[in-house]
C-alpha cells in the first residue's frame, strides 16, 4: 500500500476501518517535509497492517478543526475511526512503530 492523501471529503471513508496513521501537516512545515521519508518507509514495513493518510491542514481547516490539530505534524493513531493515540512532533521510525503496535 503507499501512503494515501486525503481531504476533508475523504478522511471518514479512509480512517473508518482498521489500523490507520493520520498525518496531519502543511506543505511549508519544515519538521513535516522531515518526517514524509520516516512515513514512506514505515508504509513499506507495516503498509499490510497499517494504512497511512497525510491531509493538508491549510487545505483542508474542516478536519483539522475537528481534531483539534494546534500544531503539526500532529500523527493521529486511529482504530476503526476513534483516536486511540496522539502524537506531535517530528517521531522517529521506532516510536511510530511502537505507537502503532500498541493497538495492530
Amino acid at each position: 500500500m503507499a501512503v494515501l492523501n486525503v481531504t476533508d471529503q475523504t478522511f471518514t471513508a479512509e480512517t473508518n476501518n482498521g489500523i490507520v496513521l493520520a498525518d496531519f501537516f502543511a506543505t511549508w512545515c519544515g519538521p513535516c517535509k522531515m518526517i514524509a521519508p520516516v512515513l514512506e518507509e514505515l508504509d513499506q514495513d507495516m503498509g499490510n497492517q497499517v494504512k497511512i493518510v497525510k491531509i493538508d491542514v491549510d487545505q483542508n481547516q474542516e478536519t483539522a478543526n475537528k481534531f483539534g490539530i494546534m500544531s503539526i505534524p500532529t500523527l493521529l493513531v486511529m482504530k476503526n475511526g476513534k483516536v486511540v493515540n496522539t502524537l506531535v512532533g517530528l517521531r522517529s521510525k521506532e516510536a511510530l512503530e511502537e505507537a502503532l503496535n500498541k493497538h495492530i
